[in-house]
Parts: C-alpha cells; structure tokens; sequence
C-alpha cells in the first residue's frame, strides 16, 4: 500500500465563537490544525496511509493535538517529544467586507526548537511512497528548516516523491533576511517534484517575476499567460519539478470568494472548473486540502493531471463549508460536486 509522510507543525488554534472580534470574546474556541498536519487529515480520509511527522511537549495540551489526528485516522506512532510548549495561532474570522485575522504565538514551540538528527528519516521513510512538506517550516526557525532539509534530503535520496505548499508567511520569516531566506528555500526546492505556489511566492522566495505580456490580452488570458512565464522560469532553476500547480482565489468579500486551480506539467496547462463560494464558513486550510487532493489522485497516477486539478479544485472548494483547519470531505462526496451536484440536498 503507497504510504504518505507529511512533516510539520501542528497548532492549537484559538477563535472567538462566531464571527466576534478578538475584542468582543469572553471564550475562544478550541481546534487544531497546521500545513502539512491538514494535509494529512485530507489523505486519511481518502484512505491513504500517510504519517504525520514533528515535535511536541510531554503534556496534556498536546495530548489532545494527537488525539485529534489519530481519531481522523492519521499515524502518530514516530511523532517526538520534547520542548514545553504547543505552538498557538489566534484567529478572528471575517465577514462580508471585514477580513479575517490572524496572531502568531510560536516562539519556542517545540517544534521551533526541532534540530537535525532528532528524527531517525532512514525509519520514518522506510516504506513511503510520498514527502510532504511547505514553506511554513523553514520559517518557524533556521533549525526547523536545518531539519527540513535533513527530511528532503533523506526522501531523495531514496526516490520518494517529494511535494511542497510554498505558503509564504511574511509574520513568520523573522529570524533571516531576505538573501538567507532565498537561500534557504532554494535548497530546499533543489529537491521537490511537486509544487504549489503562486506568482507572489516565486517572488518572494526566488526573486522570480512574470514576464510582461501583451496589453491586448483579456484579465484572464494575462493572468494564465504570467503564471506560464513564471513557471517556466522556476523550472529553469529547478529541472527536477515535474508541476506546478496554484489555486485562484477570487475575493469578492471575505464571505464570498470564487476558487479554481492551474497545473502546468512542463508541457501543457490545465485549467479547472471555476466554483463560486457564496456562504464561506471558513477558508483556513483550503490550500492544504487543495494538495491533500491533489497527492490522493497522483499517488495513483503520476500523468492524471486534469483529474488531479479537479479533483483538488473540488474537494478545497468543500473544505469552505466546513469550521476548523482540517477538510472531513470523502472521496465520494467530492467527485459528487466535480459530476456538478452542488445542490447541498440532504442525503438520506
């Protein structure tokens, strides 16, 4: 059976119930979530086998994290202890005109604290079929990336398909400049096959622009058009990237958003369905059930680029209708809406 490792940082996050504001809240609703933990919520549910991989205090907060991720059907068994304390994000979700916000609190976490040779890759990735990892780990500290490096590497070097989220966080890249921080991610990229990232990632990790192009073309044909230009320019620098892939998040409030997807794979660019989201209920994870999706169907076909797009357009536009970070979407109920029943009836 193909087998998925994801290695990240899970989080205990904090929100005011409802819509209120930070300053509104008497409680704080109590979930868990974190890139690449997500992302294994989303292949579990599929039916992957796929282990989640990082660094938690011996404490009962934590307990209740890997509760959470093994109740979803995700392996906890080579996760390490150590460090005092969970990392914690603070969300305030917006509304209509007003965004949603969110406030940082992981400063020596236990996974910011994580150093090469804690984790023993050789056995964590003895069976894996896949590695997943995204942007947000090298910026928690210059160790978590020293560590990151130490997992691509080890996945390399055994031929295992390796994946990444770009996910570039500007609160978090604090402890490097600029140069090191492309520096950094460049390595890292140096090993992946799979990308999703978009133009502002290229930017911001490679100093990679789009080209100008024509003055007559329509939004969307420009859109597509510096996208190509961009991704053409990554796989310069990178041969060993078989696609690139982004979402399209259109903002037409913080409610209301259209959603779609882009993969070019060297050759040809593919397009997904465009899906509205009128009623958002909560955006956070929707890249990382984007990629959850888009691993399950290329775990099984390497060259199945549309329905991977699809698939992943569909099951991320899902994951809006549903609170907290992780997507509890079935393959069944996903390929529904791809098959273009997006009436919400009740199933019985």
């Amino acid at each position: 059976m193909k087998k998925v490792v994801t290695f990240g940082e899970i989080l205990l996050r904090l929100s005011p119930p409802g819509y209120l504001r930070f300053s509104q809240a008497n409680s704080l609703d109590v979930q868990f979530g974190g890139g690449e933990a997500n992302t294994a919520v989303s292949l579990a549910n599929y039916g992957v086998n796929v282990d989640f991989i990082t660094r938690i205090p011996d404490n009962d907060i934590a307990q209740c994290a890997l509760m959470e991720m093994r109740k979803r059907g995700v392996g906890t068994n080579n996760i390490i202890y150590g460090g005092d304390r969970l990392g914690i994000y603070f969300l305030e979700n917006g509304a209509v005109s007003r965004g949603s916000k969110v406030v940082y609190d992981r400063e020596n976490s236990a996974m910011s604290q994580i150093k090469k040779g804690m984790i023993d890759w050789d056995f964590v990735l003895k069976d894996a079929t896949w590695f997943h990892w995204c942007g947000i780990t090298p910026a928690i500290s210059q160790s978590a990336a020293e560590a990151c490096l130490e997992a691509v590497k080890a996945a390399s070097a055994k031929g295992i398909t390796i994946s990444t989220d770009f996910n570039y966080r500007a609160k978090l890249w604090k402890y490097c400049n600029h140069e090191t921080r492309q520096k950094i991610m460049t390595e890292l990229t140096s090993y992946s096959n799979i990308i999703l990232g978009s133009e502002y990632d290229a930017k911001m990790f490679f100093n990679i622009l789009p080209d100008e192009v024509s003055t007559t073309l329509n939004t969307s044909e420009k859109k597509k058009e510096e996208f190509l230009s961009v991704c053409k320019k990554i796989q310069e620098q990178f041969p060993i990237i078989k696609k690139i892939i982004k979402t399209e998040r259109g903002s037409i409030s913080a409610s209301h958003n259209t959603w779609g997807g882009i993969l070019f794979d060297g050759a040809k660019l593919y397009e997904s369905p465009k899906y509205e989201i009128t009623d958002i209920v909560d955006r956070v994870g929707g890249g990382d059930s984007f990629m959850g999706a888009l691993i399950y169907v290329l775990l099984e076909n390497m060259n199945d680029n549309q329905r991977a797009l699809n698939f992943a357009t569909a099951a991320s536009c899902l994951k809006h209708t549903i609170k907290g970070d992780v997507n509890l979407m079935t393959v069944e109920e996903v390929e529904k809406l791809m098959e273009g029943d997006a009436s919400g009836r009740v199933s019985r």
